[in-house]
């Protein structure tokens, strides 16, 4: 299933018009329906605005999962709850690495901005 297929079958699920979603999330009637039908892709700020009104992953959104909502181990969870965006000291002491590259500073707080999001 694609995103716009996708985006089309939440919106039907909850009985929601494209003019009420679009309305909701800030965009033309016009716009959502470009989405829909694959014509264009919705960006990162559409995205976001989507799967908070549908209560789903982005990643569901766009098809990389079969499952809506992201479930995250309790371990994870805690770890990103120590977290400070605004203290570099502790981003430094962790380390985050990606492919064995070190993440800047830049990319860990959007990293962590990210599991927080996907969190809930």
């Amino acid at each position: 299933m694609n995103q716009g297929n996708r985006i089309a079958e939440l919106r039907d699920q909850r009985n929601w018009t494209q003019e009420e979603l679009a309305h909701s999330i800030g965009i033309t009637r016009s716009a959502l329906s470009h989405y829909e039908k694959s014509r264009r892709k919705p960006d990162f700020k559409i995205l976001t605005k989507l799967a908070e009104k549908f209560n789903v992953s982005i990643d569901y959104l766009v098809g990389r999962t079969k499952q809506p909502n992201v479930i995250m181990d309790p371990e994870v969870e805690d770890f990103l709850d120590q977290l400070e965006l605004s203290d570099e000291d502790l981003l430094k002491n962790f380390n985050l690495t990606i492919d064995g590259n070190t993440l800047t500073e830049e990319e860990a707080k959007r990293f962590i901005a990210f599991m927080r999001f996907e969190r809930g």
